[in-house]
């Protein structure tokens, strides 16, 4: 089977020099982009985090500080991905979670102003989850009957990811070959932020996911508690997130301008 597109998607993965979103780095990337004509594109980057890679982390994708010295940086290679994603939705193995909020604070720590308005992500690993309950490895076994030999190169799990999203459709009979229905069906939550701390309610309104005024509507929040706003942006959350807040206040403002 294959995919029904109607732009391209870019499957992609992450190795990283640690699992915060806010403070760690990419050490590499690979992008596997599939175009509406079945033609296929792959980019894999080392990627120079500017950070130390702890030792238990190495441990686990094999990439050392050595091995990265020489890499150019994020922001030096910055361009060069957005171009290739910046048409396309997005898939990958636990994506929504993690690998595009981390992505979205590296585009932004780079002066690329990027968001998903545009776009829509898959999640191959809540499509799995959903279905079956397992990981890559398990998932790469039950659907293609393949071993996952080279598990955590960045190259190696996001062809896995695309294969087992294929063996999925051809599966499940119920799961639509529709990228976007496929994004709804692999989206936990609906959040505005990458992060999850900024959801939405019935009436389509902003409101917190966290914290104290876990369930309130922002916009009630930050009218009562204006210091609340300050903050969330003086202290350790995404920048993708502290950029979602500053657009629903500026909104705000410009309504009451208006």
């Amino acid at each position: 089977m294959e995919l029904k597109l109607t732009r391209p998607i870019c499957f992609f993965d992450l190795e990283t020099t640690g699992t915060n979103v806010a403070q760690d780095r990419i050490v590499e990337i690979s992008i596997l982009k599939i175009y509406p004509n079945g033609n296929k594109e792959s980019k894999t980057w080392l990627v120079n985090p500017e950070k130390e890679i702890p030792a238990e982390v190495v441990a686990i994708h094999g990439i050392s500080n050595e091995k990265v010295a020489n890499e150019p940086t994020f922001k030096m290679l910055s361009k060069k991905i957005y171009n290739m994603i910046k048409d396309s939705d997005l898939g990958g193995f636990n994506s929504n979670r993690f690998d595009i909020p981390l992505l979205a604070e590296e585009m932004l720590r780079a002066d690329i102003d990027f968001d998903m308005k545009n776009m829509v992500s898959v999640d191959v690993q809540t499509i799995f989850h959903k279905m079956e309950k397992r990981t890559l490895e398990a998932a790469y076994k039950f659907y293609c009957d393949k071993d996952l030999t080279d598990a955590h190169s960045a190259e190696a799990d996001t062809i896995a990811t695309y294969e087992v999203l294929l063996s999925q459709l051809d599966r499940y009979p119920e799961l639509e070959n529709n990228i976007k229905k496929l994004a709804e069906f692999s989206t936990h939550k609906k959040t505005v932020d990458f992060a999850g701390f900024i959801a939405v309610d019935e009436e389509e309104e902003e409101i917190f996911a966290f914290g104290k005024h876990k369930g309130r509507k922002v916009l009630e929040v930050l009218d009562k508690e204006p210091g609340y706003f300050g903050w969330i942006l003086n202290a350790d959350f995404p920048l993708y997130t502290k950029k979602v807040l500053t657009q629903i206040k500026l909104s705000r403002l410009n309504n009451k301008l208006g």
